[in-house]
């Protein structure tokens, strides 16, 4: 593959980290055009639900998020572990206190209110990321506020890194409730635009496994569902 290919397809799968903020947008038009090839909707079996992993059906849309904005910040002297409970196992998300305290604090407030119980990782794209945390599952959604914390400047969308999704047309470093986890190298040319979270730091093979699932290649709309069962912050 020659460089400028590759570069033009990083460019476009930055495209689908769109997400919603607090002014209604919809993700999905940042998306790549449709082809020939692709079909418009994704697989409806779930031949495909890795082993190990719950067969759910998707979960009916909620209403957008009426929250008010969190003041919490996270204490850089502090540790914080936050545990995704899915229907294909559990993983573990490290918050980074001393770069993203703002992020980190809505991401914390949001899991303490449950905000993200029953909601399903709506977008797959093999080799870049799974996105999850939107209550309309379509990409549209978000808690009905945003907040606003500029990555580092060196931060490097790795395997393993946590951001936050945000509109093409928001500020860098804004977010809402939409998340993603980077699951290939595919996210390593991305410009520092997207709010860092922290990074996982157990259970990797549980993300890698939800990223594998198969989905239609221009939503992203996976062929099997896997919902968030909870997500729980613990703090030492």
């Amino acid at each position: 593959m020659s460089r400028l290919l590759a570069t033009l397809i990083a460019c476009c799968l930055a495209l689908a980290l769109a997400s919603c903020g607090d002014d209604g947008g919809d993700e999905t038009a940042a998306t790549p055009e449709p082809t020939a090839e692709a079909t418009t909707e994704a697989p409806t079996a779930n031949e495909f639900l890795p082993e190990g992993c719950e067969d759910v059906e998707a979960p009916a849309p909620k209403e957008e998020g009426t929250l008010e904005a969190p003041k919490e910040k996270l204490s850089a002297s502090k540790t914080y572990v936050a545990t995704v409970a899915t229907t294909c196992g559990d993983f573990k998300i490290t918050l980074d206190a001393k770069q993203a305290p703002i992020t980190g604090g809505s991401f914390k407030y949001l899991a303490d209110e449950k905000f993200y119980d029953g909601l399903n990782f709506h977008r797959i794209v093999a080799g870049f990321v799974i996105q999850g945390g939107d209550p309309a599952g379509s990409g549209s959604g978000g808690p009905g506020y945003s907040v606003e914390e500029a990555p580092p400047s060196d931060i490097k969308y790795t395997p393993g890194i946590v951001a936050m999704a945000k509109t093409q047309d928001e500020a860098p470093g804004t977010s809402g409730s939409q998340f993603f986890v980077v699951t290939g190298e595919g996210a390593a040319s991305l410009t520092p635009d997207y709010a860092l979270v922290g990074e996982v730091t157990e259970g990797m093979e549980v993300v890698d496994k939800i990223g594998a699932i198969q989905a239609d290649p221009n939503s992203g709309m996976p062929a099997a569902q896997v919902i968030i069962n909870s997500i729980t912050v613990e703090e030492s």
